[in-house]
């Protein structure tokens, strides 16, 4: 039965299980909330289907003894230590922040001070557990988690055990991320505080190169090359690492064990002297790590180390050892015959190559064929990968050593994004441990396609309204004019959001455009009643435009009649104010008094002629 069983459960009546966050070998992690101190914690519970199988419960209490005496700001804080029927359970602090091997996924290669930050942090947290007889076993940038302030944690003691209770021997199933895991830990040796050692100095090596030491097809190729092989020195891919702080990297990685930082307080003394003064280098030509059989001849391996390097700054005639191929042996010759010489190097050449026969033998033995050849073939029950984060499941150690991955992605808005929501084979499925890994295939959730926020900028703000309108979403278009002396009217300053950006329903967009070069307005004078000169001088001294119109009036001759804006109105300067100008009032001439006119009426042939008496004034008939 899965563990979601439990979301929505309390714990000893204190514990709210709220969500799941997190999935491992053999326990799920989730977010719950403590009630009695109101606090958000996370809660590690032992899978159910373990629960029942003595070695796993035996595991889990190793864990929770091992986590629960540490207490130390780089390290995950452990609140308590509980046990409800048949559910065991660890209560730690919740941590938010972003996994290292996340945090190089994305930048890449890191600069040195960050490396240095990070691997001096990391340091403390194994010199914390160290002293209390922890070793954690699975150092890798998976389980190194960067808060958002830049501190570190160290996370995930799932394979820790107690000093006191560590096996000499691995089980059959692998433990701890094989690229990280040291040459003692991949054959199947003894492991100390040295062990997470070498494991730091992978991580610092990752970290500067932003490439692992040891890369193959399998796990296995990768566990031999930690045993047998050396990497490329971190400055040959990365010239910019300063040679102090690749010795430090080179010392930790160091495959022979008494030639590696003896603890993690050594390390921690060279990484504080780096810190102070990034030019210094570490002396270890006085030391010698081993003798050969000849007693003349004294080799150097790996850029051989003492175990309490002394350190000086960079003299100019030192010589600063760098790591060397094993098989490039530094030998001091004696004087002798040819033959005898040749018959050493073939005797030391076929020794070295039986002793890698055998540790290979040693290596397939154990984790391979031993599995083989046993009657009874190993099962394993598939774990419940649906629900769980798909780089959870990948950087999980005890997942990569058994299942092999492959990915589709699955466009979906019924699931968060980058969550596994489908699996092939299902949970609970008994399969045969293979070598290669069990393939498994994993949908995981992708959002449907993302509406990206336009460019807007240096469009025509009206163009950029009507882009947004035209995306399909239900967004809101805030529009804000501002006056700009570099920007053409109305056109676009700015936007929020950023162009990129998704936009989802019911998103605000802002939109910022330019108004052009800001105005200042004065107050139209009064120039009525002026003469058409006076009124166009006094315009013209604040600022504003004069149009003269000529009209005819009563009013004398050249004085001002009108004005277009009334004074005191407000107005931008250079804007044009029309006058009207008299041309003074239009004078009539009278008319000219003339006689009136005399009518004579023409003599009429048809009628009497008439006469008049000239004394009297009578009218007469004519004769």
């Amino acid at each position: 039965m899965s563990n979601d069983k439990y979301i929505g459960q309390f714990l000893d009546n204190r514990y709210e299980i709220l969500e799941k966050i997190g999935s491992g070998g053999m326990a799920d992690v989730f977010k719950a909330r403590c009630h009695r101190l109101n606090r958000l914690v996370a809660i590690k519970i032992l899978k159910s289907d373990l629960a029942q199988d003595p070695d796993f419960r035996r595991r889990f209490h190793a864990e929770s003894q091992a986590v629960a005496m540490l207490s130390q700001p780089n390290i995950v804080s452990v609140y308590d230590v509980s046990r409800t029927g048949d559910t065991e359970y660890i209560v730690m602090e919740l941590i938010e922040g972003i996994t290292l091997k996340q945090y190089i996924n994305r930048k890449g290669v890191l600069n040195w001070k960050e490396a240095l930050h990070f691997a001096t942090q990391t340091a403390k947290a194994l010199s914390h557990a160290h002293s209390r007889g922890i070793i954690h076993r699975d150092i890798k940038p998976h389980n190194i988690i960067i808060l958002k302030d830049g501190s570190v944690k160290v996370a995930d003691f799932g394979i820790a055990q107690l000093l006191s209770t560590q096996q000499n021997t691995l089980t059959q199933q692998a433990l701890g991320s094989v690229h990280y895991i040291s040459p003692e830990q991949a054959k199947g040796g003894h492991v100390d505080e040295r062990s997470d050692i070498y494991s730091l100095g992978v991580v610092m090596y990752e970290m500067l190169t932003s490439r692992l030491p040891f890369e193959g097809e399998s796990a296995v190729s990768v566990a031999i090359q930690h045993i047998s092989s050396i990497p490329l020195m971190p400055q040959e891919i990365n010239p910019d690492i300063p040679a102090g702080l690749e010795q430090i990297t080179m010392h930790a990685m160091e495959p022979n064990l008494d030639m590696r930082y003896a603890s993690a307080d050594e390390m921690l003394k060279n990484l504080e002297e780096f810190r102070k003064n990034p030019d210094i280098v570490f002396d270890y030509s006085g030391y010698t790590p081993s003798v050969s059989a000849d007693p003349d001849e004294t080799r150097v391996i790996n850029g051989a180390v003492p175990a309490a390097p002394a350190v000086t700054h960079k003299p100019a005639a030192q010589t600063v050892l760098k790591p060397v191929k094993r098989q490039e042996k530094s030998y001091g010759r004696k004087k002798g015959d040819n033959r005898n010489r040749h018959r050493a190097s073939f005797m030391i050449g076929l020794g070295s190559v039986a002793i890698i026969i055998i540790l290979l033998v040693v290596f397939m033995w154990n984790y391979f064929v031993k599995g083989i050849i046993d009657p009874q073939q190993e099962y394993i029950t598939v774990p419940r990968f649906i629900g769980q984060y798909i780089d959870a499941v990948e950087g999980n150690s005890e997942y990569l050593l058994d299942y092999k991955f492959d990915k589709e992605y699955q466009k979906t808005d019924d699931y968060q994004e980058g969550y596994i929501i489908q699996q092939d084979p299902p949970e609970g499925r008994e399969m045969i441990k293979r070598q290669e890994g069990i393939k498994v295939k994993l949908t995981v959730a992708q959002s449907e396609d993302k509406v990206l926020m336009p460019q807007l900028l240096n469009k025509d703000y009206r163009e950029a309204s009507t882009q947004i309108n035209h995306l399909g979403l239900d967004l809101t278009v805030q529009l804000e004019p501002v006056y700009d002396d570099a920007v053409t009217k109305d056109y676009v300053i700015d936007q929020y959001p950023a162009a990129g950006e998704q936009l989802t329903d019911g998103s605000t967009i802002y939109i910022t455009y330019s108004l052009g070069p800001e105005e200042h307005n004065v107050k139209v004078p009064n120039v009525t009643g002026l003469s058409e000169s006076q009124a166009i001088a006094r315009l013209k001294s604040y600022d504003l435009v004069c149009k003269v119109e000529y009209v005819d009036d009563d009013a004398i001759k050249g004085k001002v009649i009108f004005q277009s804006y009334i004074a005191g109105e407000t107005v931008p300067v250079k804007t044009e104010v029309v006058i009207q100008v008299s041309n003074g009032p239009v004078i009539v001439e009278p008319p000219v008094e003339e006689d009136p006119p005399v009518y004579i009426l023409p003599p009429d042939d048809t009628e009497d002629p008439v006469n008049t008496d000239p004394d009297t004034g009578e009218i007469t008939p004519g004769a």
